[in-house]
């Protein structure tokens, strides 16, 4: 099974006059791949994953395997408040070649405990790819209990959980209730190296959309136990870990790419750009790492 760990980068979608700017977005892939990044997320949250239709959804994500080719992992967004739509999304990604599936808890519908067990049972045996929960409570409402994801890490194919809780205590308790071979990534780069100290491997990352280098170098410390490096990388990051999300994502950081010339800043509504203020630290942010003169 693929190993993932390591920098992995929530990638953009970028637009142009509305539509998915393809040319662009390969043209990102190949910018992470050679920066050293080790893993891609197309179409997650950060990838506006609500406001993509079912095409543009499966065609960005057929486009990030096909550039990949191989070379890192792919982890391709698929998830849903209906089980039935997460199953039809995960099994269509499924045949695009995608090394695992990144599937979102249940927002609105406020499940129980009960029926996300169910929900990702379901998804798990409706499919036969890797499967990596992401438990966001800030933005579903719901989470996931430490004693459910142990019960969903004894199914096949649940390999991991993106934990975008802030929780660092939770990551050694699920170390130790869903055992050390449970890929836990970070879904919060300002906590990350904390998250990878406490026995976490990685960090599904939107900073790394733009400082990719910096992100892969800081995750591969980790990786060897260097702290001292890491902490080092952290702290000339971490100003713009803070501006990227000093508006709703992905508002700030696809502006940052746009002052960098990587892509347009276009987001779909309800999705609107970051304010003046979130602008300033953005640009701040870039200046202090030489990003944009």
């Amino acid at each position: 099974m693929t190993a993932f760990s390591g920098a992995i980068t929530a990638l953009v979608t970028p637009f142009r006059n509305g539509a998915v700017d393809e040319a662009a977005f390969e043209a990102l892939v190949e910018r992470q791949i050679a920066a050293g990044t080790h893993g891609l997320v197309p179409v997650g949250t950060t990838g506006e994953s609500a406001t993509l239709t079912d095409e543009e959804h499966e065609k960005v994500v057929r486009l990030c395997v096909k550039v990949a080719n191989g070379r890192v992992p792919v982890i391709g967004g698929a998830g849903s408040n209906e089980t039935a739509y997460s199953i039809s999304m995960a099994q269509r990604l499924q045949d695009t070649g995608v090394d695992a599936i990144l599937s979102v808890t249940g927002y609105y519908n406020r499940p129980s405990q009960a029926g996300l067990l169910a929900h990702y049972t379901a998804l798990h045996d409706a499919t036969n790819i890797p499967i990596i929960i992401y438990n966001i409570p800030a933005r579903t409402v719901v989470g996931l209990s430490r004693e459910t994801m142990a019960a969903l890490s004894k199914l096949d194919r649940i390999v991991g959980v993106k934990d975008a809780t802030g929780d660092l205590a939770r990551v050694a308790v699920q170390r130790r209730e869903c055992g050390k071979k449970f890929v836990q990534l970070s879904g919060e780069d300002m906590t990350a190296v904390g998250f990878n100290a406490m026995g976490g491997v990685g960090c599904i990352s939107v900073t790394s959309n733009v400082a990719p280098e910096l992100c892969a170098k800081m995750q591969e410390a980790c990786l060897n136990d260097d702290y001292v490096t890491a902490r080092e990388l952290q702290d000339r990051l971490a100003p713009l870990h803070d501006a990227l999300f000093t508006d709703a994502s992905p508002g700030p950081v696809k502006y940052a790419m746009s002052l960098m010339g990587l892509c347009t800043d276009e987001l779909r509504l309800p999705m609107v750009a970051p304010s003046d203020a979130s602008k300033a630290k953005v640009k701040a942010a870039l200046s202090e790492l030489g990003l944009i003169g």
